[in-house]
């Protein structure tokens, strides 16, 4: 966000067209329809990064992103902390430069992603190699106010991560591949309910 603040809240949703028709009739407008994303993250090689909690990211979509994240804090299953995020030219360029300062890639992640504008919240739905999720992000107000309208105020909030869920996933279902890719997780069967433990 333009303050370098990320205010957020993560639910796993089992149907996104239900949840896309519920934000059409609360109003709200699309902002990018569905897209891949190819992600990499960073870390020195003594994991230096991950034991401070930083995320260092390199994003591509319809763009190419570098993105810092700070610890998070998180209160009632809403998930703040530092964001900062610039758009950059090269993917293959940007990656030599962050290799070049000593940073390796040590995870690849991948997700599809719809994002809808509803009052001063951005809403996006996610379609994980484990499974559909929803994402509110804005002013804490316009976030619960988001939850109201599409009747996810009761639904079980996910204090963490995708990658700390696909952590958590590794260790439950005794997974031993490293990244979270759309191929790994072909013909897994993940349980809903492994999400419900995650606020």
């Amino acid at each position: 966000m333009s303050d370098h603040s990320e205010t957020e809240v993560k639910l796993y949703v089992s149907d996104l067209d239900r949840l896309a028709a519920r934000l059409v009739a609360a109003g709200a407008t699309l902002h990018s329809p569905r897209t891949y994303e190819h992600n990499v993250r960073y870390d020195t090689p003594g994991g230096d990064l991950s034991r401070r909690y930083v995320v260092l990211r390199l994003r591509r979509d319809t763009r190419v992103r570098l993105t810092y994240k700070g610890p998070a804090a998180i209160a009632d299953g809403i998930m703040s902390r530092y964001e900062a995020e610039v758009t950059v030219d090269d993917f293959a360029t940007m990656d030599g430069i962050l290799r070049a300062l000593g940073y390796v890639p040590f995870m690849i992640y991948e997700k599809y992603r719809t994002t809808y504008r509803l009052g001063e919240a951005e809403v996006v739905l996610d379609e994980m190699p484990f499974g559909p999720f929803c994402e509110i992000e804005g002013p804490l107000p316009a976030i619960e106010a988001a939850l109201d309208a599409l009747g996810l105020a009761e639904y079980p909030r996910i204090g963490t991560s995708y990658l700390g869920m696909f952590s958590a996933l590794k260790q439950r279902l005794g997974l031993t591949f490293h990244d979270l890719t759309f191929a790994n997780f072909a013909g897994i069967a993940v349980p809903p309910e492994v999400f419900n433990n995650l606020t």
